[in-house]
């Protein structure tokens, strides 16, 4: 049997949008239709970014440190930092030392003594405003640890031209289509926007379910000792 031999199935926004509206049980009819569509396709990314982590969006980004400065500023599409450390080098080398920080929350580091003290960082604290912000405990003096690396969850990007793919990974094309149908048949067929939502919310758990990390699983059996022996 002869298949395809590709992989590479995509949707432009065009797409995404004909495909969600005929799940309204409607066509686009104007301009106007698509900017809405367009409009809840943002939205919809923005509520993804409350949905857990999305490992296509995870990015390792590295800071010189600078002594005697404890806050450095995060990427501007930074949603959120999962894991940081402070390292040697830059990169990873042969010689390159990393040792991991524990992140802490707001409350925590506002209990902490003596904020200024310098010396090698063991805690960090992330303030997520528009723009987040990293915090170091103790303040680097960077004489042997002299960067700062971390993961950071992006932002998924914005929709921009209807001609542009979506910045979502394939096995979240599904939910994205359901997400966009939902949105959508609450403005233009509302009778359909249970069962749109239900369709949505199953697709986006299967995918949220895929999206998670695999590692290695030790199983012990039991020992069983008989009575008496």
């Amino acid at each position: 049997m002869a298949t395809s031999g590709t992989t590479t199935f995509d949707l432009d926004i065009d797409d995404i949008i004909q495909e969600a509206f005929e799940r309204c049980g409607g066509r686009v009819n104007s301009g106007g239709d698509l900017k809405s569509a367009r409009r809840s396709l943002n939205i919809l990314f923005s509520e993804w970014g409350n949905r857990g982590i999305h490992l296509w969006k995870v990015e390792l980004t590295e800071q010189l440190l600078t002594s005697g400065t404890a806050t450095y500023t995060a990427p501007t599409s930074t949603n959120d930092v999962l894991e940081a450390y402070v390292s040697t080098t830059t990169g990873q080398t042969a010689n390159t030392t990393d040792v991991s920080l524990t992140k802490i929350s707001r409350s925590e580091y506002a209990a902490l003594p003596n904020k200024g003290s310098t010396g090698q960082p063991s805690q960090y604290y992330v303030d997520r405003q528009t723009t987040p912000t990293i915090t170091l405990y103790q303040t680097p003096d960077a004489s042997t640890y002299t960067y700062l690396k971390y993961y950071i969850i992006k932002r998924i990007e914005d929709v921009g031209n209807y001609t542009n793919t979506a910045d979502v990974v394939f096995r979240f094309i599904p939910c994205m289509c359901a997400g966009l149908a939902y949105y959508l048949s609450m403005k233009v067929n509302p009778q359909m926007t249970q069962q749109n939502k239900l369709i949505y919310e199953d697709e986006l758990s299967r995918a949220l379910n895929e999206d998670g990390q695999r590692t290695s699983v030790y199983i012990t059996p039991q020992t069983y000792f008989p009575q008496g022996a």
